[in-house]
Parts: structure tokens; C-alpha cells; sequence
């Protein structure tokens, strides 16, 4: 009756168009056919509803009457003596796998669980929450799931929202994390962790789940060794989370999201390398994701052949210079135009300023001298500030920040971020290198060394991979990993994360378990002080991914090798769809799947 009304109103509005009593009719039965269709929903595209569908793979050793393996005591990567005094309790813990038996799964009482979504975005979270949500209600329905919103900061503020059926099956295979939010709230403090204490209390919380990255799983360590200390009665249990690919070892195979966002990735530069190879008449300058690790861009270099890839590790280990590097880029130039091909693709990782040792000499100097004279640097007006940075620079550091184009050097002294340091994301690193070889190749022009033609375009994709819908791969890993977690819960384990190996077999065969939190940890220097940390992951130079890139970057270098990857397929041949990233083929079985 109410949309009857509602319909009626708009005809008469309609009115004044000098329409029959026939029109008026017809128009009105045209409205309720459109508005009683039910082709698409106003807030779902066909691709969500299509996924909604989608039954994630799992390992069998999850399946029915799940049991534990655990191995020998593990020890941290580095700083045995130092990791073990800081976590007594949860340090030295066992490996754990789970194996499947006969029987259904259950428990005799319930079990309340916690979640939070720690840090930037990645492709699957919802699908971990998703297994966490299964996992805990198959081992009894009256389980509940409560979500911290926005963060690790939605629990010390006791802001949270329970997770029913009816939303968590919302949001299943979707992509970002808008099921309770974000934030970057670290957990760190006795304070916060009794706050928090507080609220899980209040809820008859058992367990929390933190999804995060390194820094996230390292606030969950120290969170679990501080309730276990104290006989609070709450597990704590991580799951690794980052598309920048640098929270792995030997039991965690790869970070979540990694897979999805480099695919993003790769479309996004198979389109630009065909446009590229259309047009014949253009450079880009392709900077992608990545601060503290290369592996996004070695991925998509391994997905697309481009011209030329940095990084970062490299770059670092072999100690280029920033000459040294332009030098580079302009040579693969050079040697292109005399075949007549002024054109190509350079894809840089956001780090790289960070690798290069006198550029990292000189941010650390600069970050050292803002932190203790940045207010009299604002007072300084704008057009003088370049010659104000250079005269309170060393000698060796005034000069590299001299030869800087004005935007970069700028950019170089904008606000630090919250560990005082240099936001590398908004250094426009892709600007500054084409920039700078546009200077080199002029140069070599009036030498006539290059006789070629150079226009250049500059890209940055960051965030269009980080929300993206997970791939069939994160979507299968990320169940698993969250149903890997309500395991972990149901064995009683607390300062572990979520492990699943074996990924590049099928899902079936899968390996899950547990690998305690502090096996990773080392000991590093921040704030002048040294901290427990989860090592990052970094490019190995010597390992299976960069030596493939190695091989045949000369190849790709010059001649126009282009792979076009295309939108990531959903449904269709498993060789298509279910690929693992190139790099876990290459770590896991030392070849790579051919396109």
C-alpha cells in the first residue's frame, strides 16, 4: 500500500506534462513493473551478488573432528636471550597442525570471540572474520563474535557491535574493511590493555583476534604475554595481514591480501603497457605500494614484463646512488629509441628514496633536524625555505638535497608521521626519477649519445588494490585463516598466529596450524630504543623470484615483451582463476606458471 502511494504521488507530479488518463495509467503500471523487478539491488552490483554465492575452499585437515599436532620448542629468529626474558611465558611454544578425523566437531560450552581489524586495508578480511564467525558456531551455535569498530582503538574505548549471521553473510567474499572499520591505534600500554580488559569482561570474551600486520602482530604478542601474566582468562591469536607482502617466513607462506592487490596492480600496468605499445609515444613511471619491501613490484614485474623494474633491496645491497640509478633507466631508454621504440615502463617501489644510502643519510638528517627545530622552520616563508634546508645541512647532504627538482626537495620536509619519520607516500618518487632522466638524456642528447624522443606519464596506485574483492586464492586463504584461528581458540593456544601452507597445492591439501607469535620476533631500534618487532620480510636477492626477475629483466629491457594479465577472473578454468601470486610459485616450487 505504502509504495502504491508513493507511486501515485509521482504521477501526479507528472501531471502538469499534459499526459491522458491512458498515459497516466500505462506510466503508472511502467513505474510498478520497474520498481517490482528484482534485477539488481540499489547497493549491490551483480559481481558482489554473484559472490555472495561462492563457497570458500578449505584444507581438510579443518574438516570434521579437528585435532592438534604440536612440534619441537621454537625459539626466536634473532635475540634469543632478549625476546625470551620480554615474553616467559609465550615464548618457546610448539609449532602446531591441525588434522581432521571422523567425527563432527563441538565443544560443551560456548565460546565468546573477539575481532579487530588493525591497520591499512587489504583484500579478504571479511572472509577471515567470516571463517572465525563459522569456525566458533560449529564448534557450539551459541558462540558469539563481537567486532571492535574502527580498530584496536574500538577496544580500549569499548566501542563494538556483535557479528550475526545475517551480517556477516553481507559481506562474504567482499573486498575492504567496512564491516567494523580500521584504525592505527597501537596497543602498548598496561593502561590500554586493562581498559580493553574491561569490555572483553563485560562481553564474557574468551579469545581476541587481532588482524594485522607486523607491527599489529607484535602489539598481539605482548598482548597475550600480558593477559596470560596475569591469569586474565582471554587467549590472544593474529592473523597476518598486509598487502606489502613483507610479513612472512618458512610456516607463513605469504600476508593476505598480497595476492589480490597484485593482480589489481597488474591489470592496472598490463593496460597501461597496452595503451603503451598502442600510442608508441610515451614513458610511465609506475610507482606502487610498498615502503619497507620491493615485493609488490617484483610481483608485478614477474605478472607484466615491463622495461624496467627497481628494487629496493637491490638498490641498497649493491649501494646505487640516485646518479647511479638515473644513469640506469636512461641507458634501457637509450638503447630503445635507437630501435625506434620511444616508448616503455618503469615501475618503482614506493621505498625506494628510503634504499638509496645517501638519500637515506639524508632523510635521517633531516628527520633529526626537524625534530628539534620545526617550529622555526614553518616561520620561514616558503620561498626561502630550500636555501634555509641547505644551509643547516652537512656539506655531502646539502648537495644531494641541492641537486633535488623543487617538488621532491618540498616534499622531503612535510610533516613526519607518527615515528617521526618521512611520509615516503607522498614523495612523488615516480615525478623525481622521470624528471631527473629527462635532465640525463638531454644532456646526452647535446653529447650525442641519444637521439630519441621522451614523454613521460606518472602513475601511483595505491589504494585502488587495497579494498579490491579478494581473488579466488585470498578468498580460500583467508577463510582458512580465520577458521584456522576459532581452531587455535578451541585448543587453548594464545600468542600464535593463523598459519596456512601448502598454498600452492589445492586447497584441499592445505596445511593448517599455528606458529607462535614470538618465533618471529627480533629485537629492533625505535624511538632510540630498542624493541621487541616481527622481523619484516625483504626481498632476498639470492631467492627463487628475484633470480627468475634477474634472468630476464635484459630481455624484457629491451625487446617489448608485454604481458597484459587482464581483470582477475573469478569464475572460470581453475588454472585461470586459482593461481597463486608468481612469487609463491617461484619460492614454493622454483618455476613459475608460463602466460
Amino acid at each position: 500500500m505504502r509504495r502504491k502511494m508513493q507511486l501515485q504521488k509521482i504521477v501526479k507530479r507528472l501531471n502538469g506534462c499534459c499526459i491522458s488518463p491512458f498515459e497516466e495509467k500505462m506510466l503508472f503500471l511502467m513505474l510498478q513493473i520497474i520498481l517490482h523487478i528484482k534485477i539488481i539491488p540499489m547497493t549491490k552490483s551483480a559481481l558482489q551478488i554473484a559472490r555472495a554465492t561462492y563457497k570458500p575452499k578449505m584444507p581438510e585437515g579443518l574438516k570434521g573432528n579437528v585435532k592438534i599436532k604440536e612440534g619441537a620448542a621454537t625459539q626466536s629468529v634473532r635475540d634469543q636471550e632478549e625476546i625470551k626474558k620480554l615474553f616467559p611465558i609465550t615464548y618457546g611454544m610448539p609449532i602446531v597442525t591441525f588434522t581432521g578425523s571422523e567425527g563432527k566437531p563441538g565443544s560443551d560450552t560456548p565460546c565468546n570471540v573477539g575481532v579487530i581489524l588493525s591497520g591499512g586495508q587489504a583484500p579478504g578480511g571479511h572472509n577471515v572474520i567470516a571463517g572465525i564467525f563459522d569456525g566458533i558456531k560449529r564448534l557450539h551455535r551459541d558462540s558469539k563474535l563481537y567486532g571492535f569498530i574502527l580498530g584496536p582503538g574500538g577496544l580500549i574505548d569499548h566501542q563494538y557491535k556483535e557479528l550475526t549471521e545475517a551480517i556477516i553473510d553481507e559481506y562474504r567474499n567482499t573486498g575492504g574493511f567496512d564491516i567494523i572499520g580500521s584504525g592505527r591505534t597501537k596497543l602498548e600500554t598496561k593502561e590500554q590493555f586493562d581498559k580493553g580488559l574491561e569490555i572483553l569482561k563485560e562481553l564474557d570474551i574468551k579469545a581476541l583476534v587481532i588482524i594485522g600486520g607486523d607491527d599489529s602482530n607484535t602489539n598481539a604478542c605482548v598482548l597475550a604475554e600480558y593477559y596470560a601474566s596475569i591469569n586474565a582468562g582471554v587467549q590472544v591469536i593474529g592473523c597476518p595481514k598486509t598487502i606489502d607482502g613483507d610479513l612472512k617466513n618458512e610456516q607463513i607462506e605469504t600476508s593476505f591480501g598480497f595476492d589480490t592487490a597484485c593482480k589489481v596492480y597488474s591489470e592496472l600496468i598490463g593496460n597501461i603497457q597496452r595503451d603503451c605499445n598502442s600510442a608508441r609515444k610515451y614513458w610511465h613511471f609506475i610507482k606502487v605500494m610498498g615502503r619497507s619491501a620491493s615485493h609488490i613490484a617484483l610481483e608485478c614485474a614477474l605478472q607484466t614484463h615491463p622495461n624496467i623494474c627497481i628494487v629496493s633491496e637491490e638498490v641498497e645491497a649493491k649501494e646505487w646512488s640516485l646518479d647511479h640509478i638515473i644513469d640506469q633507466i636512461a641507458g634501457v631508454i637509450a638503447k630503445r629509441a635507437e630501435k625506434g621504440l620511444n616508448f616503455g615502463t618503469v615501475i618503482i617501489p614506493e621505498g625506494l628514496i628510503e634504499f638509496i644510502p645517501a638519500m637515506k643519510k639524508l632523510i635521517n638528517e633531516l628527520n633529526d633536524f626537524l625534530a628539534h627545530n620545526q617550529e622555526e622552520f614553518d616561520l620561514v616563508r616558503r620561498s626561502g625555505k630550500r636555501d634555509y634546508i641547505i644551509s643547516k645541512l652537512s656539506p655531502e647532504n646539502a648537495e644531494i638535497y641541492a641537486s633535488l627538482p623543487e617538488t621532491v626537495a618540498r616534499q622531503l620536509t612535510l610533516d613526519r608521521d607518527p615515528h617521526g619519520n618521512v611520509q615516503v607516500s607522498l614523495i612523488e618518487t615516480e615525478k623525481l626519477l622521470a624528471e631527473m632522466v629527462k635532465k640525463r638524456l638531454d644532456e646526452w642528447s647535446k653529447e650525442g649519445k641519444y637521439n630519441g624522443k621522451f614523454a613521460t606519464i606518472t602513475h601511483f596506485f595505491g589504494y585502488e588494490g587495497r579494498c579490491a574483492a579478494p581473488s579466488n586464492y585470498d578468498a580460500d586463504y583467508c577463510y582458512s585463516l580465520g577458521y584456522t584461528a576459532s581452531m587455535l581458540i578451541a585448543a587453548g593456544k594464545t600468542g600464535y598466529m593463523a598459519s596456512v601452507r601448502n598454498t600452492t597445492g589445492a586447497a584441499a591439501e592445505w596445511i593448517a596450524g599455528g606458529i607462535p607469535i614470538t618465533m618471529m620476533m627480533n629485537m629492533e631500534r625505535r624511538h632510540g630504543e630498542l624493541k621487541p618487532v616481527i622481523q619484516k620480510a625483504l626481498v632476498e636477492l639470492e631467492g627463487a623470484p628475484f633470480s627468475y626477475f634477474e634472468d630476464h629483466r635484459e630481455k624484457w629491457a629491451i625487446e617489448t615483451d608485454y604481458v597484459y594479465p587482464g581483470p582477475i577472473q573469478y569464475f572460470g578454468p581453475t588454472e585461470v582463476c586459482d593461481q597463486p601470486s608468481k612469487t609463491l610459485q617461484l619460492e614454493q616450487k622454483g618455476r613459475i606458471v608460463v602466460q
